[in-house]
């Protein structure tokens, strides 16, 4: 950085050392600034804890639409990807980590999959637990959980032990948790409760060691702060969301002796680079996106919904009942450009609401109902609902036959469920029943792409969204470390265009 004292300015000049061309009467040299990599934006103990070269993290789209492939590909970038398990058949799910496992063999390469909170089947935490620890899973992504359950505690501490030589405790799973809340993320960044770990401990799933030790580490090392993003959201803003966990980290940090704080990283509404390097100004150890990678070439949404969102705006989302919390009215964040899900899911739940069974929806009503929505009469959509829960969970199906609400219930989870498969398959005869999930960081990353080699969707690689994103946080960081300075920074300094990029490519900003 350079002053003038003729115009009492400051400038920037490009190089290692002085200018060659000095103007008459001299520049004086005001400060330096050392190279700055994308690798340098997050935390460099969350990047030494996991493995990877860069501060980036993927996922985890539900029902496959993070892909195997998504996550190898990632992981070949030195990222980390978590696949979308949730809403997937246990057997499914299986066979995609053994793909990920076969591609990666041998290279020692992070990845992970998806842990989401079933209130409605708890057997299937247990179930996903009971496969992750069996096949070895390193890395899993907790979401949607609003307080601890003995699945999630019991893969966080599952063989931990205590190393001979320091003394610290040794954790051979890494559980990141998702959450949109100060109270929950309370509960991830605390030690396990005494009565889950007892509960663990009487069960046989935990030795006396691994639960004496649980009870002085955090239940997770890596926390998610989940702003306004796709899918499950409490639209809470980054800006004050962030630094409440952030702080929170470290007072509980403080209060067990951890020694260190939880590894705190941001979600939702990231689509841009202003958006990561504005997470990382906030500091957070890593950045996560999920609603731009639906679009990416790797994933497993159809090619007419990746059209969609290449079309998305940032006011083109909006909030509609999820499926597998139905009954307690929870929401997902989907888009509502092109489809007009929102409009009838958000029908069924009212009717939900109002009608004790579906025997007292009148008669013109549900007439309705099966000609728009269901499109085959009521009786033979319960049918189908009852044979899928028969093969999943009978209970359910016994609890539907003596409960007529629960029953209503299940049929019109079978609307929402089908959704979002039609959504994947691209089905064209329920083009306007397509379920999205899909947040406001969509619209922005359409926006910033504009006119760019990234603006084709078929140039949407994960890797070329995540590289050109760190690299323009990057430049947005710079452009800031300047202007903090004195200097006069114009605004297209902030501006980052994408660039077909590699990650071999070692340049510095």
């Amino acid at each position: 950085m350079l002053w003038d004292p003729h115009t009492g300015r400051t400038g920037v000049a490009i190089g290692s050392g002085p200018p060659t061309a000095w103007p008459p009467g001299g520049l004086e040299l005001r400060g330096t600034l050392p190279p700055l990599y994308p690798e340098w934006m997050g935390d460099q103990e969350f990047l030494a804890a996991h493995g990877l070269r860069f501060p980036y993290v993927a996922g985890a789209m539900a029902n496959g639409i993070h892909t195997p492939a998504l996550t190898i590909a990632v992981a070949r970038a030195g990222m980390l990807g978590f696949f979308g398990a949730a809403g997937l058949s246990i057997a499914r799910i299986e066979a995609a980590i053994g793909e990920i496992e076969r591609a990666l063999s041998g290279t020692g390469l992070p990845w992970g999959t998806d842990l989401i909170h079933s209130p409605l089947e708890k057997g299937r935490e247990d179930a996903l637990v009971d496969l992750y620890l069996r096949r070895g899973v390193r890395r899993v992504s907790a979401s949607a959980f609003m307080n601890l359950t003995q699945s999630v505690v019991r893969y966080a501490v599952s063989g931990i032990s205590r190393d001979p030589a320091t003394g610290a405790v040794l954790r051979p799973n890494r559980l990141f948790a998702k959450i949109s809340r100060p109270e929950v993320a309370r509960h991830f960044m605390s030690p396990p409760p005494r009565a889950i770990l007892d509960g663990l401990l009487a069960s046989g799933m935990l030795t006396p060691e691994e639960a004496d030790l649980a009870a002085g580490i955090p239940v997770a090392e890596d926390v998610v702060v989940e702003a306004d993003s796709g899918g499950h959201t409490d639209n809470r803003p980054l800006a004050a969301l962030f630094p409440t966990i952030l702080r929170l980290g470290e007072q509980l940090a403080a209060a067990h002796g951890y020694g260190r704080a939880v590894r705190v990283g941001a979600a939702g509404g990231i689509g841009t680079p202003s958006a990561a390097a504005a997470a990382f100004s906030l500091g957070a150890a890593f950045v996560l996106t999920g609603s731009i990678n639906q679009a990416a070439v790797e994933s497993g949404t159809s090619a007419e919904v990746k059209g969609l969102l290449a079309e998305a705006g940032i006011a083109d989302v909006t909030m509609a009942p999820s499926a597998d919390m139905f009954e307690m009215g929870v929401k997902v964040q989907v888009l509502r450009r092109g489809t007009m899900f929102p409009g009838r899911a958000a029908r069924l739940y009212d009717l939900y609401t109002r009608y004790p069974s579906l025997e007292a929806i009148p008669g013109e009503v549900m007439a309705r109902l099966e000609q728009e929505i269901f499109r085959r009469p009521v009786g033979e959509v319960w049918e189908e609902t009852r044979r899928f829960w028969e093969s999943r969970d009978p209970a359910e199906v016994a609890r539907a036959e003596a409960d007529p609400r629960h029953r209503m219930a299940l049929v019109f989870r079978w609307y929402l469920g089908l959704s979002t498969r039609w959504a994947i398959t691209g089905d064209p005869d329920r083009a306007l029943d397509r379920q999205v999930w899909c947040g406001p960081a969509m619209g922005a990353f359409n926006a910033w792409t504009t006119g760019s080699f990234l603006d084709k969707p078929g140039n949407r690689t994960v890797v070329q969204i995540a590289l050109n994103l760190l690299e323009g946080a990057a430049v947005a960081t710079r452009a800031q470390q300047l202007r903090s300075c004195g200097v006069a920074v114009p605004p297209e300094a902030f501006h980052f265009t994408p660039i077909p990029l590699s990650a071999g490519n070692g340049d510095k900003l």
